[in-house]
């Protein structure tokens, strides 16, 4: 069987990709590493979890020898490097652990990649997964193309493009055989609810306040988690060594209306009067650095892969409210004790 390793394979995106990989490539031997910070959660899948072709190993990629350790013992063939910390305000509030597991834990990946494979870089890859953060703040028009040039404006965007950098420095400098891809917004099951969709939809059912930054008015491309993992499963298997690819929803939204979508599409579903939950909306200080507006170009990976959307957004926006209104349980066991402290410092008193 082929080894292959998914760095952060327990997190939000990690989880969805490490499943397609698991159930449609039983000839794959999928190694997830993920450390298990507050983002990373065995339960994303607890589905899969005793499958034959699934191993997981709990372990941290900034701690080099347990890298190369790792690489001796399964002889990886690829890598799928999603590990990350990924939320702006936590780079803000602590930029130290985004420069260590973004950059150094990147860099511990691409020695050990570097060292086993040596010049034997036949069918094998290293592909990273990146972010539309790097490209910095749009104005009202344009899109991000595949050349545009980095413009990070948070320590997490720039940590990002830091080990994007390394990444391409060790195709051109070493030959390890790389792939990038760079992604808009993701939403989905199974995110942890820091982020925009599942914080709205859980304060939404409980009648709690939805903190809006700034007046709302900030614009993202937004894509459904499932569609990241098959445009990660195509990249993989028919992306070009050396090759950068735009992944993006063609969806442009504020964040407000966003809000607004949900609260009267859960008014709907839980059976409330309409405009019932838009009351809840409390806008609060806005982040520091906040980029206006992200837009993704994925001509490029339509055009050279076949790869587009499977749902529109409100499609993927129902099955997404469905799922967390049906695993409560999971919402639950995730938003208790350091949790509820974060989110007190993040928005309780602005």
């Amino acid at each position: 069987m082929k080894n292959i390793l998914i760095t952060g394979g327990s997190g939000f995106i990690g989880s969805h990709v490490v499943r397609l990989f698991v159930t449609k490539y039983p000839n794959y031997n999928i190694i997830n590493l993920d450390k298990l910070t507050y983002a990373g959660n065995p339960e994303n899948l607890s589905d899969i979890e005793n499958h034959s072709n699934y191993t997981f190993v709990k372990g941290d990629i900034n701690d080099a020898a347990f890298v190369f350790d790792l690489f001796k013992k399964y002889s990886f063939e690829a890598v799928i490097h999603l590990a990350a910390e990924s939320h702006v305000d936590r780079s803000i509030s602590n930029p130290n652990e985004f420069i260590m597991t973004n950059i150094v834990g990147t860099l511990n990946l691409l020695n050990a990649t570097k060292h086993t494979w040596g010049e034997n870089v036949k069918d094998k890859v290293f592909y990273h997964i990146s972010t539309d953060e790097v490209y910095g703040s749009l104005g009202k028009t344009g899109f991000f193309h595949e050349t545009t040039a980095y413009d990070p404006r948070s320590p997490y965007s720039a940590s990002k493009a830091s080990s994007d950098h390394i990444v391409r420095a060790y195709f051109h400098t070493f030959n390890v055989p790389v792939k990038i891809s760079n992604c808009s917004n993701n939403y989905g099951s199974h995110q942890f609810p820091e982020k925009l969709l599942p914080l709205m939809i859980n304060n939404i059912k409980n009648n709690q306040p939805l903190p809006v930054y700034g007046e709302g008015i900030n614009v993202r491309d937004w894509l459904w988690v499932v569609d990241h993992a098959r445009a990660i499963d195509v990249i993989f298997h028919q992306g070009k060594i050396g090759e950068t690819y735009n992944i993006g929803g063609h969806n442009e939204w504020k964040n407000i209306d966003i809000v607004h979508l949900l609260c009267d599409t859960m008014d709907e579903k839980l059976g409330r009067e309409k405009g019932t939950s838009r009351k809840l909306i409390t806008f609060v200080k806005d982040r520091a650095g906040h980029d206006m507006r992200y837009a993704i170009d994925a001509t490029k990976i339509k055009q050279e892969l076949g790869w587009e959307p499977s749902v529109t957004f409100e499609q993927g926006m129902n099955i997404t409210i469905d799922w967390y209104m049906a695993n409560q349980q999971w919402m639950d066991n995730i938003t208790s004790g350091d949790y509820q402290n974060y989110y007190k410092e993040q928005y309780g008193n602005k």
